[in-house]
């Protein structure tokens, strides 16, 4: 079988794995050897009119092409004049916080009104301010937030607008603007309660679902990025979600992404952090992954155990290590034992 030029494929590259009808002509791949290609499996037509070359590719653990894919999907099937909205839009301005995976948006020229085909939602938002994406024409980030934040769910629109802000991608005149717009529209009633909850302190979309699922128990953290320092004033470093305790000590979350601490050298900096954190006496530290937020009361519950525990601990001065998947000590600091002794 004859391969598909190397531009288109190049091409495809670059749309995450996708490709139109009308690039496969320009390309010299016509209707009957895109069909042959579909019926030897070697390409697949996930809607009319677009082709995913790349069919074997395992996308279960890389939500970020999923979505970049969806938003491609929806500009291919409906044509050059097609732009990206919502999440979508957002999805190809690389925001994070977005759910792990989002349907096709796009909105055609002019707010005409469209059907929806093949699993493409066809929106009519009037006008707003796009931006060239290559040839194609997304939503900038103002409009694409006031588009979408009224229709995801909580946890995830506040782990956006904590992302955008954090990143410096949406100034602060700019976040007034998406608050005013947003005012108003199907669905945003509920953001009028989300916007106290925004902090650009979190530093992932796994620290604000933690930080969500405790605010929602009744046991907000106290601080967020808590500085723990040396006698001498030294910086030995940040905790990611902080109580304040007894004594002056802290209870510290932390909260582990599997794709950064799951790196050598990032173990390596974990583990050297969490003992000059833990040799100052000071502090307590819990450590839970991702697969523990997917229980929205684990993580709670565990840090309001570890809480009474410390209320009604005999030696403040102790510094220990939980592991939060069972509730236990791993270790207590050189030179302390549970008596103190």
């Amino acid at each position: 079988m004859q391969l598909p030029p190397l531009s288109l494929l190049t091409l495809a590259r670059r749309q995450e794995g996708l490709v139109s009808a009308g690039q496969c002509d320009r390309a010299g791949v016509g209707a009957a050897r895109r069909g042959r290609l579909v019926r030897d499996e070697v390409w697949e037509r996930p809607t009319r009119g677009v082709f995913d070359v790349e069919p074997a590719r395992d996308r279960r653990h890389d939500a970020d092409h999923r979505r970049r894919r969806a938003a491609w999907l929806g500009m291919l099937a409906f044509g050059p004049g097609a732009v990206a909205v919502g999440p979508c839009a957002l999805a190809l301005h690389r925001v994070e916080g977005l759910p792990r995976d989002i349907a096709p948006e796009i909105a055609l020229p002019g707010g005409t009104a469209g059907r929806n085909r093949g699993g493409v939602r066809v929106r009519t938002f009037g006008g707003f301010e796009t931006l060239r994406y290559g040839d194609r024409a997304i939503a900038e980030l103002v409009p694409a937030l006031v588009q979408a934040l009224p229709e995801l769910p909580r946890v995830h629109a506040v782990a956006v607008l904590d992302g955008v802000l954090r990143r410096g991608s949406l100034s602060d005149t700019a976040y007034t603007t998406v608050r005013e717009r947003a005012r108003g529209r199907r669905g945003a009633a509920a953001l009028s309660s989300w916007w106290a909850l925004v902090d650009r302190r979190a530093e992932s979309p796994l620290e604000t679902i933690a930080r969500l699922h405790c605010v929602d128990a009744g046991i907000p953290p106290d601080e967020l990025q808590v500085e723990i320092r040396s006698a001498r004033g030294r910086l030995l470093g940040r905790g990611d979600l902080g109580w304040r305790l007894p004594q002056g000590r802290w209870l510290i979350a932390e909260i582990d992404g599997r794709e950064f601490h799951d790196r050598p050298d990032a173990l390596l900096r974990d583990r050297t952090r969490q003992n000059a954190l833990i040799s100052t006496g000071r502090v307590d530290i819990l450590r839970f992954t991702s697969n523990d937020l997917r229980t929205p009361t684990y993580l709670p519950t565990t840090i309001r155990a570890a809480l009474a525990r410390a209320a009604t601990a005999a030696e403040p001065d102790m510094g220990v290590v939980i592991d939060a998947r069972h509730g236990t000590h791993v270790g207590f600091v050189a030179g302390t034992s549970p008596s103190g002794g």
